[in-house]
């Protein structure tokens, strides 16, 4: 066959029409409508095997179009029962490893969800207002099948909203597509109001399957699962899903399909490029360029600082990966000062929910340059629009989230560049352990970047600036350094990444601190701590006022005569022991007269009304006779006064 008819043959069977079993008319506009024109290769595997009666595990590039892959067969598969689900029970269940994922995936399905008259309908405010945030200028033709069932998806996330909350949601809309994190769902199936029964759950899907199938999250999943009936669809997706094979039995498959769509690139002799070579699998999409640049930490800002303003055409919205979120804290006070002209966005993990939809969706919406400063937990499944440029500060602890970072870029077929640092020395040998494990990366070549040593130290100067300006600053340094140490300490792979090759000096100027923190790590250093700054650490204050005012009086009591501050520390003690006794005591009192009281009520319930009576009488005797003494006893005081 010739090169263009087989083109063209590729062509047709690469669209959506052509899939077997065929999809709904609704479906194919809605997909259409937003944009897909034809399938990608993981969506014309995947589709056909989900909606027929096979289990899969899918292993594609990041960016290729997962979500819809497993979004299509489930609605389908939930629109063509026999008969519509009944209240208060779930068909399908979609487990994500976070909240910006799970969010991600609730809000695509929405989007198809639209074009569906049924379903459509029952969409409550807030759907509606999550979708016109996603396509603000769109609108669906009005093009409705008759079918009489629906799809009502809920979308759970621990820290959004209360499980009391979730519960209330689920009894009023009675939802049948369930989409979260593992906790909060387990919360809402563990409920005796939520149903899973054989007749009708249809389908499991685990999306980012090996995250999923990870330590931290392996309980919880088992307790899910024992709560879904064996009898159902499952679908495992994931980038990197091959290494988590083994523990797939646990999830309960039934003889899966395994579809691996991966990227042929073409490997060069002895990395020359231009020079012929053979071609291997890539694990990421070819239309992401994955570069390194081997430079000391001192020179690491300054680098990316050059690249903002070198690179053609510019970067529009970059993500810069740390190691620790209290990196994140101290850097993103540092780097307005150091990359201007571009807005940094903090984003990790132990940002409260609220703070973390917030400033994803400012960073997803921003219309000006901007950096996400953030940690793993924007590496994963993030469909984030537009991504220029991903910066690793610091190679992953776990190598298999290096594709997932690089990934943020080049998704879609879009051209994307992600570039990670390394340090000069054992740290290069990161370079050869990528490519074993089939993610090569190139030597940066274009454009060609200088650093200086009087570059490095003007950052180190600015950095030092921004910080003696506010104590606050320098504690974030202590801390994030601290922290980062640690994460570099803990890094899977330990033989190249060594504590006992950091350059601690350079590090010190790198990270702009003011002096070296004491750590175990700098016990047997011989360096200077200092860094070579001099600094007032007395007159060293802090912006805010109340801190400041904190650290004046934990001065002055640390300026006082020892004596005095043991015997203020003994009388508070004193004091405190004191009060807590007298404390005790009431407390005791209380509870004998209640204890006490409950006895006689008790005592007199058995009685019988005559025994009542009878102890009446006798109370009534003992009263007189003990006002007759206390009268005596007052006429005898009288007359020995007299």
């Amino acid at each position: 066959m010739a090169p263009q008819l087989k083109a063209d043959a590729l062509q047709r069977r690469r669209q959506w029409d052509a899939l077997t079993p065929a999809l709904s008319e609704w479906i194919l506009d809605a997909i259409l409508f937003l944009g897909f024109t034809k399938t990608t290769p993981v969506q014309e595997a995947a589709i056909p095997m989900f909606m027929g009666n096979k289990d899969v595990v899918v292993e594609a590039v990041t960016g290729s179009g997962k979500t819809l892959a497993f979004l299509i067969p489930v609605v389908e598969r939930l629109l063509r029962l026999d008969a519509p689900i009944k209240k208060h029970h779930v068909g399908a269940v979609i487990i994500s490893p976070t909240r910006e994922l799970a969010t991600q995936i609730y809000t695509v399905l929405l989007s198809l969800l639209r074009f569906h008259a049924p379903s459509a309908t029952l969409m409550s405010h807030e759907d509606e207002k999550d979708i016109e945030e996603a396509d603000a200028d769109s609108t669906p033709p009005q093009k409705f099948p008759t079918s009489t069932l629906k799809v009502i998806p809920q979308l759970l996330l621990g820290g959004a909203v209360t499980p009391a909350q979730d519960m209330s949601a689920f009894l009023k809309r009675s939802p049948n597509i369930l989409i979260g994190t593992p906790g909060r769902l387990l919360e809402l199936l563990s409920s005796p109001h939520v149903h899973c029964p054989q007749s009708s759950f249809d389908a499991l899907v685990l999306d980012e399957a090996d995250r999923l199938l990870d330590l931290g999250f392996k309980e919880d999943l088992q307790k899910i699962l024992s709560r879904l009936p064996k009898q159902r669809r499952t679908g495992l997706f994931s980038a990197s899903v091959s290494e988590a094979v083994d523990q797939l039995v646990r999830v309960g498959l039934r003889n899966p399909v395994r579809i691996a769509v991966k990227v042929k690139a073409r490997s060069t002799i002895g990395g020359q490029s231009g020079v012929e070579g053979k071609l291997e699998d890539k694990r990421t999409p070819a239309s992401l360029q994955m570069s390194y640049i081997v430079t000391p930490p001192s020179h690491k800002l300054p680098t990316i600082q050059k690249l903002l303003t070198s690179l053609q055409p510019k970067p529009h919205k970059s993500i810069l990966y740390l190691a620790t979120c209290y990196s994140v804290d101290y850097f993103q006070h540092i780097l307005p000062s150091i990359f201007p002209g571009q807005t940094i966005i903090p984003l990790h993990g132990k940002h409260p929910d609220k703070v973390r939809r917030k400033n994803f969706s400012k960073f997803v919406d921003s219309l000006t340059a901007s950096i996400l400063l953030t940690t793993d937990v924007a590496a994963r499944g993030l469909d984030i629009p537009s991504v220029d440029l991903v910066l690793q500060f610091d190679p992953p602890s776990d190598p298999k989230t290096f594709i997932h970072r690089c990934g943020r870029a080049g998704r879609a077929g879009r051209k994307g560049l992600a570039i990670t640092f390394l340090t000069p020395g054992r740290e290069e040998d990161y370079i050869e352990f990528l490519r074993v494990r089939q993610t090569p990366i190139t030597p940066l070549t274009t454009p060609s970047i200088l650093i200086s040593s009087t570059d490095a130290k003007t950052a180190s100067r600015q950095i030092r600036e921004v910080v003696t300006g506010d104590r606050t600053l320098y504690d974030k340094a202590q801390r994030g350094f601290v922290s980062w140490v640690r994460a570099y300490s803990k890094h899977a792979a330990s033989s190249i990444f060594r504590i006992s090759d950091l350059d601690w000096a350079d590090l010190g100027h790198a990270w702009g601190l003011l002096k070296l923190p004491s750590m175990p790590e700098l016990k047997k250093w011989e360096g200077d701590r200092t860094l070579g700054v001099q600094i007032d650490w007395d007159a060293y204050a802090h912006k805010d006022k109340r801190r400041e005012n904190q650290r004046l009086l934990e001065r002055n009591r640390e300026g006082k005569d020892e004596r005095l501050v043991l015997q203020e520390k003994k009388a508070k003690q004193k004091l405190t022991a004191w009060s807590q006794k007298t404390e005790q005591r009431a407390t005791k009192e209380v509870r004998r007269e209640k204890k006490h009281a409950k006895r006689e009520h008790d005592r007199k319930e058995k009685m019988t009304e005559d025994e009542r009576r009878k102890e009446d009488e006798l109370k009534d005797m003992i009263a007189q006779v003990r006002t007759k003494i206390v009268e005596e006893e007052a006429e005898e005081f009288e007359g020995f006064s007299d």
